[in-house]
């Protein structure tokens, strides 16, 4: 019975960090916004700081990080744009206005994703992004299906 109790302790727990690999990721968006390259810093050190926990964890830090790192590229370009016409000679055109309009969209799916993610992961449902989770499962290959919640 006592096992029991503390099985239960240790999954809350794994289920609690596991939901902060996105939520961390969902606050880093609001106070990092204007710099891409923060979310994705704020990740791998999540995911650094959490490498050595069970399976469950690891590959929702290595899921919420690899969904950053496909979302910074086009916020950089987004970025270098945006400050090219600020400070520069650029100039707004629709190819401009129709990016930012896409990039929004991305951002807007990426953080819904996250949050979602993130509540389903604490209420221990396991969530498969449906490009990441399979890229994830290839880095990690648990060695025993009983290691995935272990």
């Amino acid at each position: 019975m006592n096992d029991q109790l503390t099985q239960s302790f240790i999954y809350e727990e794994e289920a609690e960090k596991a939901s902060y690999a996105y939520l961390m990721t969902t606050l880093i968006v609001i106070f990092g916004l204007p710099m891409p390259i923060i979310n994705v810093i704020g990740s791998v050190f999540f995911y650094l700081a959490n490498r050595k926990k069970t399976y469950f964890v690891r590959f929702h830090c290595l899921q919420s990080m690899l969904s950053q790192l496909c979302i910074v590229p086009i916020n950089s370009i987004a970025l270098t744009w945006t400050l090219g016409i600020a400070f520069g000679d650029w100039t707004i055109n629709n190819y401009y206005v129709g990016y930012i309009i896409t990039i929004l969209a991305f951002n807007i799916l990426e953080f819904v994703a996250s949050i979602y993610a993130a509540v389903q992961v604490r209420k221990r449902n396991d969530i498969r992004f449906w490009l990441f989770g399979p890229l994830t499962e290839m880095i990690y290959k648990p060695e025993k299906t009983q290691e995935l919640y272990a």
